[in-house]
C-alpha cells in the first residue's frame, strides 16, 4: 500500500507516494501532463516486489506539490522539472537512483541524467532524448507533426490560458483520448486523476511551460545556466531504455528516430504496441520491465 509524504525540496514543499521497503534499490517515476502520481498504480506493485524503493512524486503544479514561496517564477521550464527532481533527490538522501518518466516527468529524468550522471544509475525515457531544443522550436516541422500539437499553439494565446483555466478537466480529458486513441479509461480512472489540476499553480505552470520551451517567454533567472548546458545538447552516458508507444498521437512513431546518437552508454529502444502516450498506465507490465532491465545493467 502506498503511503503518502512530504518534504521540503528546493523551491518545493513535494509531495509522493511511497511503496516497496525503505531500504530497497530507489526508483522514481514521474508522471506527464496532463497526468498524475495514479500513473503509475499498476507499476509501482511490480516494481516494489523486486525490491524496489518505489517514490512518485507529484511534479511542481500538480496535486498537493506547493511552492515554498509566492516570490518563485511559476515557471514550466525544463530546467525547473530536472532541478526539481536533483532537489528531491538531495532532500530525500539518495545518492543515485533508476529515474523513469514520460512527457514532463521523462524530461526531468532525462535533465538529470544528461546534467547530473552521478545521481542515476539508469533512465527509462518515452520518446526517447525528452530534452527540448529551443533555439530550433521555431523551424517548423512537417504538416503532418504539426496538427498533433495544436494544444500548444492554443496555450501560446490568452485565449488558451483561460480556457485552460475554465475548462481544465473537460481539455485534459480531450487530450487523454486524443493521445491513447487505443486506451479505454473509465470515468474512475481519470477522475482519480482530476484533483491534481486543482492546484492552485497548476495553469501558471503549464501555462509557461508551452510557452518558453518555443523561446516566447523568458525563464527563471535561477536556472539560466542550466538552460545554457542543455542548449548544448549534453549526452545521456547512463543506462538508458527508451519507449515509444506505437498508437501515442503526441509523438507518432517515427518521431524519435534519429535520436539514439544522444545515448552514448548502454542503450535499447523499444516500441509498446497499442500504447500510446500515457505508456505506464496504459501497459505497465512493459514500463516495468524496462526499469527492471535498467536496473539490472546498473548492477
Amino acid at each position: 500500500m502506498a503511503e503518502q509524504k512530504r518534504i521540503a525540496a528546493g523551491v518545493l514543499e513535494v509531495a509522493w507516494l511511497e511503496s516497496g521497503p525503505a531500504d530497497g534499490w530507489p526508483v522514481v517515476l514521474l508522471h506527464g501532463f496532463p497526468f498524475d502520481v495514479h500513473a503509475y498504480d499498476a507499476v509501482a506493485p511490480l516494481l516494489a516486489a523486486q525490491g524496489a524503493r518505489v517514490i512518485v512524486p507529484w511534479l511542481r503544479g500538480y496535486g498537493p506539490t506547493r511552492f515554498l514561496s509566492t516570490d518563485t517564477p511559476r515557471s514550466g521550464q525544463q530546467a525547473a522539472l530536472g532541478d526539481d527532481l536533483r532537489a528531491l533527490l538531495d532532500a530525500l538522501a539518495i545518492p543515485r537512483a533508476v529515474l523513469a518518466g514520460y512527457d514532463w516527468g521523462g524530461r526531468a529524468a532525462c535533465v538529470v541524467s544528461a546534467l547530473w550522471p552521478e545521481r542515476a544509475r539508469g533512465l527509462v525515457s518515452l520518446n526517447s532524448y525528452n530534452i527540448h531544443d529551443i533555439a530550433a522550436s521555431l523551424q517548423p516541422a512537417a504538416p503532418e507533426a504539426e496538427w498533433h500539437y495544436w494544444y500548444q499553439w492554443y496555450f501560446h494565446g490568452e485565449r488558451g490560458r483561460a480556457g485552460l483555466t475554465q475548462n481544465r478537466r473537460a481539455l485534459c480529458r480531450l487530450l487523454w483520448r486524443l493521445w491513447s486513441p487505443e486506451w479505454a479509461f473509465d470515468d474512475a480512472t481519470f477522475e482519480a486523476t482530476v484533483p491534481a489540476f486543482d492546484n492552485p499553480d497548476f495553469v501558471e505552470v503549464v501555462i509557461h511551460s508551452y510557452r518558453h520551451r518555443y523561446g516566447l517567454v523568458a525563464g527563471d533567472p535561477r536556472l539560466e545556466d542550466l538552460e545554457r548546458r542543455l542548449a548544448e545538447k549534453p549526452p545521456i552516458t547512463v543506462p538508458a531504455v527508451t519507449l515509444d508507444g506505437a498508437a501515442d498521437h503526441v509523438m507518432p512513431l517515427g518521431g524519435t528516430a534519429g535520436q539514439a546518437g544522444f545515448f552514448t552508454g548502454r542503450h535499447e529502444h523499444r516500441v509498446v504496441p497499442g500504447a500510446g502516450h500515457n505508456l505506464p498506465q496504459e501497459a505497465p507490465a512493459a514500463f516495468a520491465d524496462a526499469v527492471l532491465t535498467v536496473h539490472a545493467w546498473a548492477g
